[in-house]
């Protein structure tokens, strides 16, 4: 039977040697590795300052910290993202606002614009899948009532707003390497970066056990560090990533092309240039589609299922959330197909010829 993950990981000699010679160094903690990663990634994606941390979740947990979020704190976001998008903020005792999306997935600006109260205190902006948030839009919010602007990043490592790469635009931004991502480092990972020498300090500190020094602890911290085996890894994938990304959106353009017309296949905005960390098309049918797929070897994804304004976690803390029709909407129609940095257009084509099967076979 063919076997097409929905996602996967390209692995080659020059990784491995990587790995390998960081191995052998004899360093495995906040080194000279982790150094040149932090540069590299700040150069690449147009910021000052990156700091490493053990995931996007923590990274962003310490981020909020050193921006000073306080409990009872208001913070905008879309329902429609994976749940650790909200737990940092949850942790401090700050509110998440939950707002619908846009035909993009990413943040209404309207929404957004309607949720701003007094004890709001920022926007995280999700690039979700890979297609960059309305920007400009979330930025005139932002500086009209002087918030900060996060920008979740997790999905969307080497797309461009305008021709600007994400993560260089808001106050802030946030990246993660877990294995599925357009970047990764071979297992969790996460960074945030930014241009405010003092809030990237503190991170650093914070990330390990709030010191400059080893046995000077300027204030209580956390053991939230990054590796060198997981640098050097992440330094030469950094290098292939733009190639890669360039392959992701020849596969999309496949998936665009075959499947124009029978299925809802994702928005591109003008503005935009997508970095397909997933390939999100839409149908009423997507279960028995997807139990199809399957039938066939073919993987596929639902991200997500639940809206965050639905999660039982969530429930329990804020009991009164408004309808999202929007989101409540697509989570029951959304079907990620396979796409990665390597995936054969052969490949791409047996998906489309058991999607059109399907389709045909139940028209």
């Amino acid at each position: 039977m063919t076997s097409i993950p929905l996602s996967k990981i390209t692995i080659t000699d020059e990784v491995r040697q990587a790995v390998l010679t960081a191995v052998d160094s004899g360093k495995y903690i906040l080194g000279e590795q982790c150094a040149a990663f932090e540069e590299e990634l700040a150069a690449y994606v147009g910021m000052k300052h990156c700091v490493l941390s053990s995931s996007w979740t923590a990274a962003v947990f310490l981020l909020h910290r050193a921006m000073g979020l306080e409990p009872g704190d208001e913070v905008i976001v879309p329902s429609h993202t994976a749940f650790p998008t909200i737990e940092p903020l949850i942790h401090w005792g700050a509110k998440p606002v939950f707002v619908d999306v846009d035909e993009t997935y990413c943040l209404d600006p309207a929404a957004v614009a309607a949720a701003v109260t007094p004890r709001t205190v920022g926007i995280i902006a999700v690039h979700l899948y890979g297609h960059p948030a309305d920007m400009d839009a979330l930025q005139a919010i932002a500086e009209r009532h002087k918030l900060w602007l996060l920008e979740d990043c997790a999905q969307a490592t080497g797309a461009t707003h305008r021709g600007r790469k994400v993560g260089s635009i808001g106050t802030a931004s946030a990246f993660s390497f877990y294995p599925t991502k357009n970047l990764t480092v071979l297992g969790d990972g996460g960074c945030i970066m930014t241009n405010d020498a003092a809030v990237a300090e503190r991170v650093r500190m914070l990330r390990d056990h709030g010191r400059k020094s080893k046995y000077v602890h300027e204030m209580v911290g956390f053991n939230l560090r990054f590796n060198e085996i997981q640098a050097a890894a992440g330094r030469v994938l950094l290098r292939q990533l733009d190639e890669f990304n360039a392959h992701r959106r020849r596969v999309a353009a496949r998936y665009n092309e075959r499947l124009a017309g029978l299925v809802a296949t994702p928005l591109e905005k003008p503005w935009a240039e997508h970095a397909y960390h997933m390939y999100v098309i839409r149908t009423p049918r997507r279960d028995e589609l997807a139990a199809h797929l399957a039938a066939h070897g073919i993987g596929t994804g639902i991200h997500y299922p639940i809206p965050n304004h639905q999660q039982p976690a969530v429930t329990a803390l804020y009991p009164d959330l408004p309808k999202l029709p929007h989101t409540e909407a697509l989570v029951g129609e959304i079907l990620s197909l396979p796409i990665y940095g390597d995936l054969p257009l052969a490949d791409v084509d047996f998906v489309c010829d058991r999607i059109v099967e399907f389709l045909e076979r139940s028209a």
